[in-house]
């Protein structure tokens, strides 16, 4: 075995080898994997070898449609015998939900580029005669999907790598692994140690443990998970055409044709069972382990199958299939750094690693040896899990996961499994006044005010919720409105060095005066945006930076790996340690003058400044800056001062005709200044300018991370644009597709209706030659076509005079 290499996977199933081959494909060919058994003897091998193109998530299809381009090629270019059978998928829609959230998908679809059609009734039949259609309405047509050999597909990338000079290490367990004084990896095997610059954590079902090695975490559990194959259909005996694989939230599960006999996983959505309870992982003698099949415990779902496909029932059971697959709370895969860890790297958490292997080793390939990924990859970082993901909250999330895997959740839709895990000190006080929350990295924040009672009616149009929210938009609009939003990210940045530091890794000029606000955005190497800050000078050798909610450890990464050996720069990540208020209104500051001797007037506090001061007799930092269009301001106080401070404001505030709002009503504030978010409109596939944010990049500095890639990239042909849409009763959300006539010229990023203005708003990533403001095209919402125009400022106060009174 070699004592070194660049990068060492563990584990040698569908991940690992993909990953394996497409670090060697960019590349990279100093790379060994290492297996404890044979390749796929995890959860690979007794996969059912699915690959549909539909999911919920727009960059997870993406990964799904790189897979299915992929598979077909792999036999051709290796000789290994995958099995690929290219036979299409049926996904039903069995109600009006199911078909929103397939036109939904249909629209992402066509920027994607994976073949899809909503088709009626006689097509559904015409394509499996077979099909009982009872509740039916509609089926989506992927033409790109189809079923393959797990353990043919697995071996044929781990011959593609091979092939480029990769090594694969079979029956070869990793004991052990060491961090390094130069900053490199000793991993311990049973054959000798390997020295690498990176290690990657692919080891399937036992990811959690390969991460307890290096004090880190893999929030997975593994499930059991059922599929049973029939003797021999005679009907499929006497047709060589295949029928599709078939997706059914009536039976919640899928039902192909395995050869001429029938297959149908199930998901049952009660009496799950968690893999290896209550230890929750396989031993490490394990190979190739089923467990005893349950079949009284799916039979249910596996009667509703029969139903849908009576040919199945008409021969008896050949073989039962119980084995393990390791799931995540969200349901996406870990891919990226592990929190806190340099060179530690996750590939791991698929439940359906067969269609996503593929994808996923590309996209974390690139990210690993380029710094970005083609995609964007937030949704799959490691780093969006915390401690908050303990093994409870795993396991309650997973279960819900599993059980909801056909059916569709609609836009909004939450529920309670696991939470609350992190709360504002005003959790009680707000839900006592119909506050209803959001789940965002653990902490629970306010998404609307149900103030009568009502229920929300989940959907993709304007629902019974619009009202509501157009009701907290004009309380912040004309009188005062007041948001806790302690969940944000904070760290306090001081030392000597702290300034050069932050100047160093911010794209924006960090404020030079005491007091100043800056928004600042941090680069990668390459120039694509990593993330996004308000920096705020509280004195001299001391700053006080804000990031997203959902950031916070990631943000933590790139702030904390950016200092240099020896740089006098302490970063402190103080998020539990301060509250957030936000008091937003044209009574912002009668209201708060109540509160405080400190001068509020315009003079003596200017917009984008900040201050500390005592409001109610707490000690805050006050910040005037405004998310929303609105005067205003963020006030930062000692964590448990928040109950005081909450209740002196709204008492005081109550002159003023004071409301609580929420996120819904944070959105469509936003969108109608023109303010881009991070992680939908700055990612990690754009750089500054093709995300239109000029203004907050100083050329002028010479030395900021990510400055020459962007001088020297070759322009792209996208942007994002604000636009304008001809909506009815939905709005864009991001994912739509945008069209001119019959070409797909780019995506939706985000949208909502703009209350204050009365208009619906979008951003979205689109051809540069459709990015000048006037450009029209249209956006695909729910199957049909609605102009929309680019333009030039934003549709809401745009020079700013409300913020500046």
């Amino acid at each position: 075995m070699k004592t070194s290499a660049r990068v060492v996977v563990i584990g040698g199933g569908m991940m690992g080898a993909s990953l394996l081959y497409h670090l060697a494909l960019e590349g990279c060919a100093d790379t060994v994997l290492i297996e404890k058994g044979e390749l796929t003897s995890g959860s690979t091998w007794h996969a059912a070898g699915q690959c549909p193109s539909i999911t919920g998530s727009y960059n997870l299809a993406k990964i799904h449609a790189y897979s299915n381009t992929l598979y077909p090629k792999l036999e051709s270019l290796t000789g290994q015998y995958v099995s690929w059978h290219p036979c299409g998928g049926l996904r039903l829609a069995n109600n009006k939900d199911e078909l929103a959230w397939l036109k939904f998908v249909h629209g992402y679809s066509k920027s994607i580029g994976f073949s899809m059609d909503i088709i009626g009734l006689d097509e559904i039949k015409r394509l499996n005669p077979f099909l009982t259609t009872d509740k039916v309405i509609a089926a989506a047509w992927t033409r790109d999907d189809g079923h393959g050999d797990p353990s043919g597909l697995c071996n044929a990338l781990a011959k593609a790598a091979r092939d480029l000079g990769a090594t694969v290490v079979r029956h070869n367990r990793v004991l052990d692994i060491r961090p390094r004084a130069g900053g490199e990896w000793e991993v311990v095997t049973e054959q000798g140690s390997i020295v690498a610059e990176m290690v990657v954590n692919a080891a399937g079902c036992y990811a959690r443990q390969v991460a307890a090695m290096v004090g880190a975490d893999a929030p997975i559990t593994n499930m059991q998970h059922h599929y049973v194959v029939t003797h021999p259909i005679p009907a499929f005996m006497e047709r060589s055409e295949e029928i599709p694989v078939m997706r059914d939230s009536y039976t919640s599960g899928y039902l192909r044709q395995e050869q001429k006999s029938g297959l149908m996983g199930i998901y049952e959505t009660a009496g799950l069972h968690e893999a290896w309870a209550p230890r929750g992982f396989p031993e490490w003698e394990s190979t190739n382990e089923l467990f005893p099949d349950d079949l009284d415990r799916i039979a249910p779902w596996l009667e509703r199958a029969i139903e849908r496909m009576p040919i199945f029932g008409e021969v008896g059971i050949r073989r039962v299939i119980n084995g393990a697959i390791p799931h995540t709370p969200d349901g996406a895969p870990l891919l990226g750094p592990a929190a806190g860890i340099r060179n530690f790297w996750m590939c791991c958490g698929t439940s359906f690693g067969i269609a996503q292997g593929g994808g996923c080793g590309k996209y974390l390939a690139q990210w690993m040896l380029h710094g970005d990924a083609e995609i964007n990859m937030t949704e799959f970082d490691p780093r969006r899990f915390g401690a908050f993901a303990d093994a409870a909250y795993v396991r309650d999330k997973v279960f819900l996961d599993y059980r909801l895997t056909f059916t569709t959740r609609r836009p909004g839709e939450e529920e309670m499994a696991g939470r609350p895990r992190k709360s504002s000190p005003l959790h009680d006080r707000l839900r006592a006044q119909g506050c209803v929350h959001t789940e965002t990295f653990g902490w629970e924040r306010p998404q609307w005010f149900s103030l009568d009672g009502r229920i929300e009616d989940y959907g993709y149009g304007r629902n019974n919720v619009f009202d509501v929210v157009r009701d907290e938009v004009a309380a912040v609009h004309s009188r005062v409105g007041v948001l806790d939003l302690t969940g944000f990210a904070k760290y306090d940045i001081t030392g000597s060095g702290a300034e050069a530091f932050l100047n160093r890794v911010c794209a924006n000029q960090v404020p030079r005066k005491v007091g100043g606000i800056a928004l600042v955005h941090l680069l990668s190497p390459g120039g694509r945006i990593q993330g996004e800050m308000t920096i705020t000078r509280l004195d001299d050798d001391k700053f006080y930076a804000l990031s997203a909610a959902a950031a916070e450890l990631r943000d933590q990464d790139l702030l904390t790996q950016s200092v240099l050996p020896g740089e006098p720069v302490r970063i402190e990540n103080v998020t539990e340690e301060r509250g957030v208020l936000v008091v937003s209104g044209p009574r912002s500051r009668e209201l708060l003058s109540r509160l405080t001797d400190a001068d509020l007037g315009n003079d003596a506090f200017q917009w984008l400044r900040a201050r500390e001061i005592r409001i109610a007799g707490q000690p805050v930092r006050a910040l005037r800056v405004s998310y929303v269009g609105e005067l205003g301001w963020e006030l930062h106080p000692p964590i448990a001062s928040m109950p005081a401070l909450y209740d002196a404001i709204w008492e005081a505030g109550r002159t003023f005709g004071i409301a609580n709002y929420g996120l819904y009503a944070v959105n469509t504030l936003r969108i109608e200044k023109g303010y881009k978010a991070w992680s939908t409109e700055l990612t990690n596939e754009l750089n500054m300018l093709e995300a239109d944010m000029p203004r907050f990049i100083r050329f002028d500095k010479t030395d900021f991370v990510g400055r020459a890639a962007t001088l020297e990239q070759a322009p792209r042909p996208l942007k994002i644009v604000y636009a304008e849409v001809a909506a009815t009763d939905t709005d864009a959300r991001g994912g739509e597709a945008v069209l001119v006539k019959d070409r797909c010229i780019g995506v939706t990023t985000s949208g909502a209706y703009g209350h204050r203005v009365e208009k619906s708003l979008a951003f979205a990533c689109v051809d540069r030659d459709f990015a000048a403001p006037g450009s029209v095209f249209d956006v695909l919402i729910q199957g049909e076509r609605r102009a929309a125009t680019v333009l030039e400022k934003p549709a809401f106060d745009p020079d700013n005079l409300r913020m500046r009174v």
